[in-house]
């Protein structure tokens, strides 16, 4: 009785879990660039002496969904998508390297291209730093392009490329800021094959009908989970009944 107990509370406890993963896909169904969360069950062997039969639940989350999300024009130059897979490189507040596929940008106070959460948009020698009065351009492949808006007209400056970056998913984890970072902790190295396109934004690629049906699906399972724990209390009920009347 009480291995039907150990899988059934610690199948609840991770259900909820889950639950939390499926609430967190919906709430950021409008974050640019997001990708969706996966999570599931595994059972693990509990350790000790006496113990070999017994086993309990643990929730993890399997990784992310990578496919893309739809693209949206909005005519800014300073939001960026990337056609297909790939990256755009920023600097953390420690000064290390994560990945995002949030493309809208802008330049900040101190005159440093950055994401709309303050972070420093890497190039591929570092920040970005852009002239005051300029008008901004990005090319495809990452190039950064400025034109003075204080007359006389003058030429057309390059001052960096955004980093764009490639790396395999499977080395790649999401941080608790929503940013990706390389498992072993390295930075990638840039891809010339990863584009982009400008006066765009990808959405979220979170399907709004398959978490909803997922939600609807673990709320049953943790019904289910629950009653078994009162199954398991009536059994015990029920034994302790039986052996009164034996004794």
């Amino acid at each position: 009785m009480d291995r039907m107990i150990y899988v059934a509370m610690t199948g609840a406890k991770h259900t909820l879990e889950q639950q939390a993963v499926v609430a967190n896909n919906l709430a950021n169904i409008s974050t640019n660039g997001y990708r969706a969360a996966a999570s599931a069950f595994r059972a693990v062997p509990v350790q000790g002496e006496g113990m070999p039969t017994r086993a309990f639940v643990v929730g993890t989350t399997a990784g992310a969904n990578f496919a893309s999300g739809p693209l949206q024009g909005t005519g800014r130059e300073l939001d960026i998508a990337l056609q297909g897979p790939g990256w755009i490189a920023v600097q953390t507040a420690n000064g290390k390297e994560a990945y995002t596929r949030n493309g809208s940008i802008q330049v900040g106070a101190n005159g440093m291209l950055q994401t709309r959460g303050g972070l420093n948009v890497l190039g591929e020698s570092g920040p970005i730093s852009i002239p005051p009065d300029s008008n901004i351009s990005i090319a495809k492949e990452g190039t950064v392009s400025v034109v003075s808006t204080v007359p006389p007209p003058k030429s057309v400056d390059a001052v960096g490329r955004i980093k764009l970056v490639n790396p395999d998913e499977k080395l790649m984890v999401r941080g608790d800021d929503g940013l990706f970072r390389m498992v072993n902790g390295a930075s990638a190295q840039a891809d010339p094959n990863v584009a982009l396109v400008s006066g765009t934004l990808e959405g979220s690629n979170v399907n709004a009908v398959e978490e909803m049906i997922s939600m609807i699906s673990l709320a049953r399972q943790f019904d289910m989970q629950m009653q078994l724990l009162s199954n398991a209390q009536k059994n015990a009920a029920s034994a302790s009944r039986i052996l009164n009347l034996t004794a």
